[in-house]
């Protein structure tokens, strides 16, 4: 059985590659990645920055998972190695992102940590999300951003992530929407999305049929004679 708090502790006594985190991601890391500890997996991280993420994904997941790091710098590359594969190029080119995709087929975990530009996490979800298992998560972090000017956000702005997960609520309910509203491919995929403080989380999960059924207690049997 899997400790909690594997995360955390090994980010408070980390001693190796540069690791930055906001605190309150760990606790989102544990509730969303803890099922996929059993058995190996195949995780991407767009932003490599020191390293020092990707080792702790290769340590948390089991042995044989194949963790791969994608960043615009190629100094990134030197922390290639022992099950963690880099490659360069921009989370902003759709072709590079097919590109790599292709390598791997499906990834089970994919989280956004790279540029925090609205646009370019956009162009990445949009990109990647179809190349999520069907049991995966997408997690993007750092959404205060999506607040800030100088990564194209401020409250309310389209074109904005937030504001754009904001419009997938209305996708994941398609079903329900008699007109101007079609089920998407999105719709049929994906089970949940869940908003935290700068973190959203898309848990896909094949969507059944839409069934509402009505249970009530049966009446007494009554007796022959009565």
């Amino acid at each position: 059985m899997h400790e909690r708090g594997f995360l955390h502790r090994y980010f408070l006594n980390n001693g190796g590659k540069r690791l930055h985190k906001w605190i309150h991601y760990f606790d989102i890391y544990e509730r969303h990645f803890a099922r996929f500890r059993q058995r190996p997996i195949t995780m991407l991280e767009i932003g490599v920055h020191g390293g020092g993420s990707l080792q702790m994904w290769r340590d948390y997941f089991a042995p044989g998972s194949t963790i791969v790091g994608i960043d615009i710098n190629p100094d990134c590359k030197q922390h290639e190695g022992d099950n963690i594969r880099i490659h360069i190029g921009s989370q902003n080119d759709p072709e590079f992102l097919h590109e790599v995709a292709e390598r791997y087929g499906r990834f089970d975990i994919l989280l956004d940590d790279g540029s925090h530009v609205n646009a370019h996490v956009i162009t990445s979800f949009e990109t990647l999300y179809p190349r999520v298992a069907e049991d995966g998560v997408y997690l993007v972090e750092d959404m205060h951003t999506s607040y800030w000017p100088k990564w194209g956000g401020g409250l309310g702005k389209p074109g904005s992530f937030i504001e754009y997960a904001k419009r997938r609520i209305d996708d994941l309910n398609a079903a329900h929407v008699r007109k101007g509203l079609e089920v998407s491919a999105f719709t049929r995929s994906t089970d949940s999305i869940i908003f935290y403080d700068s973190v959203v989380v898309f848990e896909k999960r094949p969507q059944g049929a839409r069934q509402h059924l009505k249970t009530f207690a049966m009446p007494p049997e009554r007796d022959a004679e009565g």
